[in-house]
């Protein structure tokens, strides 16, 4: 089912002021909650999770399966190794319980939800390969900077482990409660604290979602160039440091984040640096902060750099014999130097299932490997990268090359990049699973890792289509089975680990865009090897000692 668009009304916002974006309607959490709503009832109460190839959601990730597994019904206290520290103990429920009556006292009846759907929805994802059975207690809802510190301050003091979460569309378990704990909610932080267009930034708090806040500015002539799920929040963006389509002309999130306000888990609360567009004063806490998952601090002020909204848009498409003249041909785009804008490809057995969904645009599609490229700047600028993109194409066996000469048409051509998600979801026979990761490598290793991982796939009899921000070398693999079978789910655990193992043996990371979560532990240590994870651990213990901040995530 897919979420029901809805008109979005927001408030002008005035030079300098301020703004609050408005209540998000069911379409802003639709992908988390609804869904999760939905997985829940299946399975006589089991959740039945349910993942998409990536689409509007940009990629879903997921390495390993969770191996720890705890009672939701009565946290206990941990004593292991978690987020780099040895020995560690939590508070049973029991405390956990009266240090968050405390912060329910203190800051307010509905600043603290207790109902049982509420945790449930904050504790697991429908969209990640990494969950687990432990739920948080309880869920907290600050509304500022102070109410985040206190929070932070009662749960030092009760060492009750705080889990933060933004819109709920991350997907490698990054939100989840390992250790129970208190689920901090930020969407309730939306406001729009200043916004200083002769300066091309906008001040903004956690909550606030990236497609309102582009609606925001939109007469303002600028926007976050970011594109990951609909419903993520700056917050999480941050957090995971994200990225999308449009990361091969525009970079990821880390290149759009100026400083950050950070609560950490004492309650002390820093500011990373200024506005300026450079410094060289000290340390980049901002960098340290953007992609640390939540692990080292709680961000609850994001200063962002915006980028000119483009005087034209347009899209092409184009289909090839094979991934490996689709690679070669988005490679040589790059290494022209052409200002592609966004670059993305799917191989056949996508291309077939969108078919098999009615098509995209209103249009059925050949089922070939196909690149789709999108342009923006002057019209002359974006003839002449057409002109210059068709060419190379042509060089490399492409057929079929469409570019948009409207709105419309280009609405059309980008639909099968934009329906993906949908149609495998609508492809997926029922009591089947979606086990999908991404990875990125160097542009040159691009078509072998795509093409050993399909030949993989296909040698163990699954079914399994390919996706892939080829610009950057960011790809995702999605494959189809049955959790019901073992065998099956060997299999494709087997698939997943060669694919990660290909791209580190490649130079590349185990995760392009999703973070390591609690998913991705233990590829991240074999991408970096133990020296420098134990610099990071290094860097855990110092900031938060008593690893309260999201524990379990990114190492153990």
């Amino acid at each position: 089912m897919r979420p029901i668009p809805r008109a979005v009304l927001v408030p002008r916002l005035r030079l300098g002021g301020r703004a609050t974006i408005p209540a998000r309607a069911p379409f802003a959490r639709y992908n988390h909650v609804e869904a999760t709503r939905q997985a829940r009832s299946d399975s006589n109460g089991r959740s039945s999770v349910q993942w998409g190839l990536t689409g509007l959601v940009t990629g879903i990730g997921g390495c390993l399966l969770v191996s720890r597994w705890q009672s939701s019904d009565s946290p206990q206290v941990a004593s292991s190794e978690v987020g780099g520290a040895k020995g560690v103990e939590y508070a049973d429920k029991e405390a956990m319980i009266k240090g968050i009556k405390i912060i329910e006292e203190t800051l307010g009846e509905d600043s603290v939800s207790w109902d049982e759907e509420e945790i449930a929805i904050h504790g697991y994802s429908e969209l990640s390969t990494s969950n687990c059975e432990a739920r948080p207690i309880a869920v907290a809802r600050p509304k500022t900077t102070e109410d985040v510190a206190f929070i932070a301050k009662i749960c030092t003091a009760f060492k009750i482990p705080m889990i933060p979460f933004a819109g709920g569309s991350s997907v490698e378990g990054n939100f989840v409660a390992p250790y129970s704990g208190l689920t901090i909610d930020f969407s309730d932080m939306k406001r729009i604290i200043s916004f200083h267009p002769d300066d091309m930034d906008v001040v903004v708090q956690p909550g606030v979602n990236w497609v309102d806040l582009n609606n925001l500015l939109k007469n303002s002539g600028l926007f976050l160039p970011l594109d990951p799920s609909p419903t993520a929040l700056i917050g999480g963006m941050v957090a995971t440091n994200c990225s999308g389509t449009n990361a091969v002309r525009y970079g990821t999130m880390k290149d759009w984040v100026v400083n950050v306000t950070v609560v950490l888990a004492d309650g002390s609360v820093i500011k990373t640096r200024h506005r300026p567009r450079k410094t060289s004063a000290g340390y980049n806490l901002t960098s340290l902060f953007t992609g640390s998952e939540g692990t080292l601090g709680m961000i609850t002020e994001i200063t962002l750099k915006l980028a000119t909204i483009p005087e034209k848009q347009s899209v092409a498409v184009a289909t090839f014999p094979s991934i490996g003249e689709a690679a070669a041909t988005a490679s040589k785009i790059m290494r022209t130097g052409i200002q592609i804008a966004a670059l993305e490809m799917m191989d056949e057995t996508q291309m077939m299932v969108i078919n098999k969904n009615g098509g995209a645009g209103g249009r059925l599609w050949e089922e070939k490997p196909t690149l789709l490229f999108k342009f923006s700047g002057t019209q002359r600028a974006i003839e002449e990268d057409v002109e210059r993109v068709r060419t190379i194409s042509s060089q490399h066996s492409g057929e079929n090359f469409e570019f948009a000469k409207s709105e419309e048409e280009m609405n059309s051509l980008w639909a099968a990049r934009k329906e993906s998600l949908w149609a495998m979801l609508a492809a997926r026979p029922e009591g089947t699973q979606i086990w999908s990761t991404d990875v990125a490598v160097p542009l040159s290793r691009m078509a072998e890792i795509i093409d050993l991982s399909k030949k993989e796939s296909s040698q163990l009899g699954l079914f399994s289509s390919v996706l892939g921000h080829v610009g950057d070398g960011n790809f995702h693999q999605a494959v189809m089975y049955n959790p019901n079978d073992p065998e099956q789910k060997q299999s494709v655990r087997d698939c997943v680990l060669a694919m990660v193992h290909r791209a580190v043996e490649m130079e590349g990371t185990v995760s392009g865009e999703h973070g390591i979560g609690l998913g991705k532990k233990e590829c991240l240590l074999e991408e970096l090897g133990p020296e420098t994870v134990g610099v990071m651990r290094t860097l855990k213990r110092s900031l938060d000692p008593h690893c309260l901040l999201n524990p379990g995530k990114i190492f153990d």
